[in-house]
């Protein structure tokens, strides 16, 4: 892990940095102990590591709770160049927009694309975080990702026991009940009961596939984009109840 730049605001700490040709950002207090619980955050697609809810969620799981968060852009996102099989996805799903047509076919392959590229670089990168000495191995993990999110976080957390709670959502069970089925830590789901793009029978079906003997679903009235911003504090109080706080 090569640190690249580093800024400060609000009691926070901003480090980029680059692991193999992944760049991403590691959000840490200012001041604190180290091992403090440390939750892995995965963007929405066409998004990427700095995106405002990335931001935003950082920040509040920083000051509100103690933990270091990092986020990685995903292949073909942010500073990643594209490669041929992303901008034949990128062109079939803005010819699926411009036409009227369901998107979450052509969603759902770019999603099994990503995470075959997108879980190893999640493995490495945990693998060089955890080389630090401020967090190192005893710090707890926890994943935080929706949407496309979910798509690479259900079958990272399927193969990584690091991982000792997740934060999902806003995605179907096509290609990931299989996964979903290998997870048996402690999962809140989020879903948008009126989404346009995810049916809503499909987004039960993956909620129900985990193995958790610990899951909680949180409904929402409300489209795709539309997950309240509560549900934030509620993620950190349940990563709070499943990872601890920041050591004292």
């Amino acid at each position: 892990m090569h640190f690249t730049a580093e800024t400060s605001s609000n009691g926070v700490l901003e480090r980029d940095f680059i692991v193999g040709e992944v760049p991403g950002v590691l959000f840490s207090p200012l001041a604190g102990p180290d091992h403090a619980p440390l939750v892995l955050m995965a963007h929405g697609g066409g998004q990427h590591k700095r995106a405002p809810g990335i931001l935003g969620r950082a920040h509040r799981f920083v000051t509100g709770c103690g933990f270091t968060v990092a986020a990685i852009d995903a292949p073909g996102h942010g500073d990643r160049p594209r490669t041929a099989t992303d901008e034949r996805h990128v062109a079939l799903l803005r010819q699926a927009q411009s036409a009227g047509e369901p998107i979450y076919p052509i969603v759902v392959d770019m999603h099994t694309t990503l995470a075959a590229r997108a879980v190893p670089e999640w493995q490495a990168t945990l693998d060089a975080l955890q080389e630090l000495p401020q967090i190192g191995p005893e710090a707890p993990i926890g994943f935080w990702g929706i949407m496309q999110g979910t798509g690479i976080g259900v079958p990272l957390t399927a193969v990584e026991p690091r991982i000792a709670a997740a934060v999902f959502g806003c995605l179907g069970h096509e290609s990931l009940s299989e996964a979903a089925a290998r997870i048996t830590v402690p999962i809140e789901f989020l879903l948008q009961w009126d989404d346009e793009h995810i049916d809503r029978r499909s987004g039960l079906a993956l909620f129900d596939a985990f193995a958790s003997k610990e899951k909680t679903l949180h409904a929402n009235v409300g489209a795709h984009g539309d997950v309240p911003r509560f549900e934030v504090d509620s993620a950190a109080r349940f990563f709070t109840r499943h990872l601890g706080t920041s050591p004292a």
